[in-house]
C-alpha cells in the first residue's frame, strides 16, 4: 500500500495486520481519487473508520488543507500516527481515537469538504453516521459524503433520510456512493 499520487507519492504506508480492516487497493484509490480531486485543493477532509489513514493521507498529498481521521482500534491507530509522521502530514492532520459517530462532536470546522468512510461492511454503521451528520452545521449542501459499501448494500433509503445521491461507482467486489445533503 502506497500513496498514489501529490507531494508523497510513492512513499509507502503501514497497514495493520489481520483482516478487521480492509485497505483499499491501489487501483480502486486512484479511481476515487481521480473522482475527488477536483474537490480537493485546500479541503477539509474527514476520514471515518480510517483503518491505515490511506485514504485521508492520500487526500492531504493531493492538497486537501487538513484531514480529520476517527478510528477506535489500537493498531490501526499506531499505523495512522506512524503514517502521518512518515509522509510529514501530522501537522495538517487531526487524530480522533473513538468510534466515528462520536468523534464527529470532536470536529470544529466551519464547514467539511469532504466526508469519506468506509465501515465494516452491511453492518448499518454508514447509516448511523449518516443520520448523525444531519445535527452538525459544518456538514452543508456543498460537503460530499462518500462511502465505501458492499455491493449488495442498499442506500434507496437516502432521499427520505435528507440526502441527494450523485453517483455510485461499482467496482469488482464493492461500491463507492456519493451523496450530498439536500
Amino acid at each position: 500500500m502506497r500513496v498514489i499520487a501529490g507531494t508523497a507519492r510513492s512513499l509507502p504506508l503501514k497497514a495493520p495486520a489481520g483482516l478487521d480492516t480492509r485497505p483499499t487497493t491501489d487501483r480502486i484509490k486512484e479511481t476515487l481519487f481521480n473522482m475527488l480531486q477536483p474537490y480537493l485543493p485546500d479541503a477539509v477532509f474527514v476520514d471515518l473508520f480510517s483503518g491505515s489513514g490511506g485514504i485521508g493521507i492520500e487526500a492531504l498529498s493531493r492538497g486537501a488543507r487538513h484531514a480529520y481521521f476517527a478510528e477506535n482500534n489500537r493498531q490501526a491507530l499506531a499505523c495512522i500516527v506512524d503514517n502521518l509522521q512518515f509522509t510529514k502530514f501530522t501537522q495538517k492532520a487531526t487524530v480522533l481515537r473513538q468510534d466515528a459517530v462520536s468523534a464527529l462532536y470532536a470536529i470544529h470546522e466551519q464547514a467539511v469538504d469532504i466526508i469519506y468512510m468506509d465501515p465494516p461492511y452491511d453492518k448499518g454503521c454508514e447509516k448511523q453516521v449518516l443520520q448523525a451528520l444531519l445535527e452538525f452545521p459544518w456538514v452543508t449542501t456543498d460537503t460530499l459524503v462518500v462511502t465505501e459499501a458492499s455491493l449488495s448494500s442498499d442506500f434507496s433509503y437516502l432521499p427520505e433520510m435528507g440526502y441527494m445521491l450523485e453517483k455510485e461507482k461499482r467496482y469488482k467486489t464493492n461500491k463507492h456512493v456519493f451523496c450530498r445533503k439536500m
